[in-house]
């Protein structure tokens, strides 16, 4: 068992580690502040070929796979979980062609994604479909005038990247709308600018600003039969790209937390109280010694997480592993940035130092792709059926 990362992992790691600092760290605030798409930092993800790294080389990527993007991302959110996200994007939308498209889709989707060409985002979510996806209400129906060609409509919402995006890949019910089975559920790919396509709104959101969330709305779009990923009905194969998702979500858990104890820290020891630094009392010790215990064991599940991930073990039985790391990683995200705003006291609640920006931006990552709680039915029953089981 070798815990070390490869020469090149660590290459990039250092390669990543002094971008955030030298072009992201100075940022960050001013990022938030404005909500504006911070395209000088995509540019500069783009000239350092960071936003191909889960994709294969044969389509334009670096092949580095999960495990790259997942240091990359940890990297990034140190400083700034809005990159972190924006790194993420180049992964989600593509999981599910990378894992059950047609090679024609790949060779055509992918190349301009690692290029920073194209930017993608993924529908899956609708308002009255979160966590519920089984309950979604946005269809496909058979298009009378392409053989094997459908007609979309309905409503996709919360979806990150949402005004960037010059194509999308969207879910929908192919089956019996009533039915709650993932055989009437199949992903497709839509272009942005297909007629029918609608943005009509950007959300106002608590953190994470710069780039946009928002609503799509497909009326009446017409969709090739060359853009169904997988089999009609194939949603079951496309779910495992959500599967492969867990460690890059759990990346910026790990990140955001790294980059709120190192602030918080750096404060105590040069923060006077008492007639000495508030670094000296044990009690501070103890809350800092025990936030960066949660951090390394978050790290561990995370980096175990990519590691499966890229040996294509996603399946149901290493659900468990991948979900553990979502789940706990975005906990300490959420717990390292309290802790943070706490050992600042008044100063940290103030927009004058970064800790109320992990605090606020720490919130999205137990709600998104699958929330804390589903992360937890799936261990759950991953234990009750004994795919994690220890004898």
């Amino acid at each position: 068992m070798d815990f070390a990362l490869s020469p090149e992992l660590l290459a990039l790691q250092e390669t990543v580690r002094r971008l955030a600092q030298e072009k992201i760290k100075p940022r960050a605030r001013e990022i938030d502040t404005s909500s504006l798409y911070p395209q000088d930092i995509f540019d500069a993800l783009r000239d350092a070929d960071l936003l191909g790294l889960c994709i294969p080389e044969q389509y334009g990527g670096s092949g580095g796979g999960i495990m790259a993007l997942t240091l990359a991302i940890e990297e990034v959110t140190k400083y700034s979980n809005v990159i972190g996200l924006m790194l993420l994007l180049t992964r989600l939308p593509t999981g599910p062609i990378m894992i059950a498209g047609s090679e024609e889709q790949k060779l055509r989707y992918l190349p301009s994604i690692a290029n920073g060409t194209k930017r993608a985002a993924f529908g899956l979510s609708e308002p009255g479909a979160g966590s519920d996806v089984a309950g979604m209400r946005t269809r496909a129906t058979p298009d009378p005038d392409v053989k094997d060609g459908w007609i979309l409509n309905g409503t996709k919402c919360w979806i990150s990247g949402v005004s960037q995006a010059d194509w999308f890949t969207v879910f929908a019910k192919t089956g019996d709308p009533s039915s709650r089975l993932h055989d009437s559920i199949t992903g497709f790919i839509v272009d942005a600018d297909s007629p029918g396509v609608k943005r009509p709104r950007v959300d106002k959101k608590m953190g994470v600003h710069g780039i946009d969330t928002g609503e799509i709305v497909f009326d009446d779009v017409k969709v090739s039969p060359t853009n169904v990923i997988g089999d009609v009905g194939g949603f079951r194969l496309a779910m495992l790209g959500l599967n492969a998702m867990r460690p890059i979500v759990a990346a910026r858990g790990i990140g955001l937390a790294e980059g709120a104890l190192m602030y918080a820290t750096e404060y105590v020891k040069n923060r006077p109280a008492f007639g000495k630094t508030i670094a000296e009392f044990q009690g501070i010790q103890w809350e800092i010694a025990k936030m960066a215990t949660e951090i390394e064991a978050a790290r561990l599940l995370t980096y175990r997480a990519a590691w499966l991930a890229d040996q294509g073990k996603y399946t149901k039985e290493y659900v468990p592993m991948l979900s553990m790391a979502k789940y706990y990683a975005s906990e300490v995200g959420v717990k390292a940035s309290g802790l943070a705003v706490q050992l600042l006291g008044a100063a940290g609640y103030m927009e004058e130092h970064p800790t109320e920006l992990y605090y606020r931006d720490a919130r999205q990552l137990t709600i998104v792709e699958g929330t804390s709680q589903v992360q937890l039915g799936l261990i759950g029953k991953g234990v009750l059926g004994h795919d994690m089981w220890w004898d």
